[in-house]
């Protein structure tokens, strides 16, 4: 009888398109075959070979290491795109910082005290007529 192997784990697993490679892959190695092929052929007629062909595999390295790498379900590129954000784009120093749940209350409550004070003032002052005598009444209490 025939056996079968199946990974335990099936979100690791790629639909093959074409020769065992993925649609990814493909496409990477199209587009590096599209420019690194011609690439040695020009470079071949005013340099030699040799150096054509280090040129080529230069020019073509990036593109393979986009379609062939990958890091915890990650492709390369957005690897990349999270260490330029760290290196360059975050701040290096990152202070800890806590939301106090209860001195947010307590500047709540003092803030309120602060307004219900203004509010009384503003109506003692109205109630004395705007003249500075009300306000002395008010401010004798």
């Amino acid at each position: 009888m025939a056996y079968v192997t199946v990974p335990k784990d099936l979100t690791k697993v790629k639909s093959k398109v074409l020769f065992g490679l993925t649609r990814r892959q493909l496409v990477c190695f199209g587009a590096a075959a599209l420019i690194g092929v011609p690439l040695f052929f020009l470079l071949r007629k005013t340099v030699n070979s040799s150096t054509a062909t280090v040129c080529m595999i230069v020019v073509m390295l990036p593109l393979f290491l986009l379609a062939m790498y990958e890091r915890n379900g990650q492709p390369l590129e957005v690897i990349a795109g999270q260490i330029i954000q760290t290196v360059f784009l975050r701040p290096k120093e990152r202070p800890y910082q806590t939301d106090n749940f209860y001195a947010a209350v307590e500047r709540q409550i003092q803030a309120e005290k602060e307004v219900k004070k203004v509010v009384q003032k503003s109506k003692a002052a109205a109630e004395g007529g705007g003249t500075g005598k009300g306000k002395a009444k008010a401010d004798r209490r």
